[in-house]
């Protein structure tokens, strides 16, 4: 197992240096004189800016001060969102590197054909007055005036202009580099702002009529570390709070570290209101965090922990399962406690942070699940990645007679940065088929 985790490691390093080299050479090499500042000061990028993203990696698991954590987080989890669209902008600058190299050429062939036409004729007609007239007298120089006999200097040519190849290089790096910042600048943006509001209607069979309408605002994968704090909860706060739910459901990865740092940008949960309160089950960021420690602040909090336990809400059973990470530590999901001894002719709807788990909620009789776990994916193309390792990747989905609904999210986990899967908070709306 140790040689296998040393080969991936070996490779995805490998890999990695593959692509800083790529990006050096298209956005540096080719588009910079050699000594220039600039490609000085790019060279020194390329090797300061990997090195601040292993240093965002490593430094929470290593143990780093906070204050060194958050030094690292920003420009090295930033460099990585920036580096994945800074490749995919420059492969496809591959295919239109030729293309634009051959249509300056084609131009450059037609002008020198015509140059060489017009100097051919101009030749001709000097040649024909040549000899019609014969050669014209010279003027004799002024008296006591030195005569000096030279050869006939060349016609002095144009400055020359960027080789085209260069031109070429600096059009798509350039394009390239707007395309692929202006991305991550746009991702950043959606996070810090904060999530959107999702609307769902869910019917549930079982539900009666007494519990039609009854609205649950699901909340995952918030992901509090060193780049999302004490503003971000708040945000998240207000906007559940707008929304009025009649209960509200936070599905894991609240944290990205320890009670100690993260302690007071958690502090505004406390002030999560609904009709039912709210409830909180782990996901598998906690256990990397201290689940247990967290578990018992975010019932300081006021938040209600469901560990592998279940309550009985008007018309239906609301129940929660620790995350299957928790296994490393005796501690994960056991439906059969949570789920075993219940009446199945009432509703009943599960908190599980990974989709992955609908299986066990097929079999023990749940009626919807409400899951996160997977952001959509985050960055795109990483959707069509969550797609392998989750039966479900953001949305609603029946399996049997159990519905799944996951959400994208709240947070950032690395980069606080989306493309193409916008964090939401979900107000899930129960509808009863009696109503």
């Amino acid at each position: 197992m140790a040689v296998v985790f040393v080969l991936v490691a070996v490779a995805v390093l490998a890999l990695l240096a593959g692509v800083h080299r790529y990006v050096w050479r298209r956005l540096v090499g080719d588009t910079t004189a050699p000594g220039s500042a600039l490609r000085k000061a790019g060279t020194v990028a390329a090797w300061l800016l990997p090195l601040l993203s292993v240093g965002a990696l490593v430094s929470g698991r290593a143990g780093a001060p906070f204050w060194l954590q958050r030094t690292l987080a920003w420009p090295g989890f930033l460099w990585l969102a920036a580096l994945l669209y800074l490749t995919l902008a420059l492969l496809v600058g591959e295919a239109v590197r030729p293309v634009l190299r051959r249509m300056p050429a084609r131009r450059a062939a037609g002008g020198a054909a015509d140059d060489g036409t017009s100097a051919a004729g101009s030749a001709t007609a000097s040649g024909i007055r040549s000899a019609e007239t014969g050669p014209a007298p010279a003027e004799a120089p002024a008296s006591g005036t030195p005569v000096t006999l030279v050869a006939d200097a060349p016609a002095s040519s144009p400055a020359v202009g960027p080789s085209r190849r260069l031109f070429v290089a600096r059009a798509v790096g350039g394009a390239a580099a707007v395309a692929g910042l202006g991305t991550v600048g746009y991702g950043t943006y959606g996070v810090l702002r904060g999530p959107r509001v999702k609307r769902v209607t869910v019917p549930l069979a079982k539900l009666p009529r007494s519990a039609h309408g009854f609205r649950i605002a699901v909340v995952s994968d918030i992901h509090l570390g060193p780049i999302l704090g004490r503003a971000h909860t708040q945000r998240i706060v207000d906007t559940i709070n707008r929304t009025q739910p009649d209960l509200i459901a936070v599905v894991g990865d609240l944290v990205d570290g320890s009670v100690h740092d993260l302690g007071p940008a958690a502090e505004p949960l406390a002030r999560l209101t609904s009709r039912h309160g709210a409830f909180f089950v782990t996901g598998n960021h906690e256990y990397f965090s201290g689940a247990a420690q967290w578990v018992s602040h975010v019932r300081e909090l006021g938040l209600h922990p469901l560990e592998n336990a279940r309550v009985e809400i008007d018309g239906f059973d609301l129940a929660g399962v620790n995350d299957i990470a928790g296994e490393s530590e005796g501690q994960g999901p056991d439906f059969d406690r949570a789920l075993g001894d219940r009446d199945r002719t009432r509703a009943s709807v599960l908190l599980a942070h990974q989709p992955v788990v609908i299986d066990e909620a097929v079999a023990h009789g749940v009626d919807l699940q409400l899951s996160g776990h997977t952001h959509g994916g985050q960055l795109w193309p990483g959707n069509y990645i969550a797609e392998l390792a989750n039966p479900t990747v953001a949305g609603l989905d029946r399996y049997g007679d159990t519905q799944l609904y996951v959400s994208r999210g709240a947070g950032a986990w690395g980069p606080p940065v989306r493309v193409g899967a916008p964090s939401d908070i979900t107000v899930v709306q129960l509808a009863s088929r009696q109503a």
